[in-house]
């Protein structure tokens, strides 16, 4: 297992970090904000990131993909996370389309991949049914008739979820709430009968949605992989998703840690530059240690999911410690990173605000540090 990244993936980091610095800086997302925007993202940096081929990264060339590994996804993440740029890589590709990939039949990886890769359509994961991340405890219905399934149920904390031309929504076919067997995986049009769909306002100022079915017809078509046995395809679907997040997290945090490593060698008090003040330079040490615990268990984690030797629970504890530490990590820099700033730390005219909001945010997407503590300890 490589703790590195190849080559290849460090010119893509390169590249990443170059496109994303001309083309989407910090202030990109405050002008997004300060919009309103709905999309939450810039549809035309979302069209020039496709045309670079972030979108096929993960899939099969058969697909049209560069199968360039889930390794390959963390350069592109780490970039997004230094400069705060918002686009549905995380939704679209990672989530969604790694389902699609991992449990839907030719016909419907056919249809949807080369759609996902090339831009021309996005898809949104609808998993959440409460305040915390809890993918098991799956409580919509999806009963069965002549015609398909009946949808009935919420969803809420969609990524991405307004403007998506469907949903791969996770319900209930089977068993209870809690249980990992009986959940189901549906393609649901953004245009079916019964299906609505409204803003739900998160502070990092992103794309989130509700979905409320009631009584959301969907043919049998619709269903990705087997009844009932949806499980396996989204706990591995969600795992790239938090590898992905805990690479996003990491960018951010090592944004904020160079920041404010500037501001404490230019700041000056007392006729002196604070950065020698010994206090300041303990806490600047410890955020560099932390940093570097992250990136190792950051690496080891996208190495996990290209390796088809390792099990499933060595796999799990791996991604669960990536997604702690480097959320863990990420939230005790942009913390520090306000209080070393000072008075002007807690100001809009300052971007640690934007990412200190963001790194909340996506530190609890997919669990926050007390989930993958516990989901640590249950798969040792």
């Amino acid at each position: 297992m490589s703790l590195r990244y190849s080559d290849e993936q460090r010119l893509l980091a390169d590249s990443a970090r170059d496109f994303l610095a001309d083309c989407s800086p910090v202030s990109a997302q405050r002008r997004l904000r300060d919009e309103a925007s709905a999309l939450g993202f810039s549809a035309q940096l979302w069209s020039d990131a496709v045309a670079l081929g972030w979108s096929a990264v993960p899939f099969p060339e058969a697909f049209g993909g560069l199968e360039f590994g889930c390794k390959g996804l963390g350069p592109l993440f780490e970039a997004m996370g230094r400069n705060l740029s918002a686009m549905p890589l995380l939704s679209s590709v990672v989530l969604a389309g790694s389902l699609v990939h991992l449990a839907g039949n030719t016909a419907q990886q056919t249809r949807w991949l080369h759609a996902l890769i090339g831009g021309k359509q996005r898809l949104a994961l609808a998993l959440e049914e409460h305040s915390r991340h809890e993918p098991q405890r799956i409580a919509v219905q999806a009963l069965p008739n002549e015609q398909g399934y009946r949808l009935q149920g919420e969803k809420f904390w969609v990524v991405d979820g307004l403007g998506a031309d469907a949903y791969v929504v996770a319900a209930r076919t089977a068993g209870q709430p809690g249980d990992s067997s009986g959940i189901s995986l549906f393609l649901v049009p953004a245009d079916a009968p019964g299906l609505t769909v409204s803003a739900l306002p998160m502070i990092d100022s992103r794309n989130s949605a509700r979905l409320q079915m009631d009584q959301v017809q969907v043919s049998h078509g619709a269903l990705l992989g087997n009844e009932g046995e949806g499980w396996h395809a989204l706990d591995s679907a969600l795992d790239r998703g938090r590898v992905c997040l805990a690479a996003e997290l990491l960018g951010m945090a090592g944004q904020l840690f160079d920041t404010t490593l500037e501001y404490l060698k230019t700041r000056v008090q007392f006729d002196t530059r604070i950065g020698t003040f010994q206090v300041l330079q303990h806490r600047a040490a410890q955020m560099y240690i932390d940093l570097a615990l992250s990136r190792s268990a950051l690496m080891a984690a996208l190495a996990s999911l290209d390796d088809d030797s390792l099990d499933t629970r060595t796999r799990a504890r791996l991604v669960s410690l990536a997604k702690w530490k480097a959320g863990d990590t990420a939230i005790k820099v942009a913390n520090e990173a306000v209080q070393m700033h000072g008075g002007i730390g807690v100001t809009d005219e300052l971007d640690v605000g934007l990412y200190l909001k963001r790194v909340r945010v996506a530190q609890s997407c997919l669990g926050d540090r007390d989930f993958h503590c516990q989901r640590y300890a249950s798969n040792t």
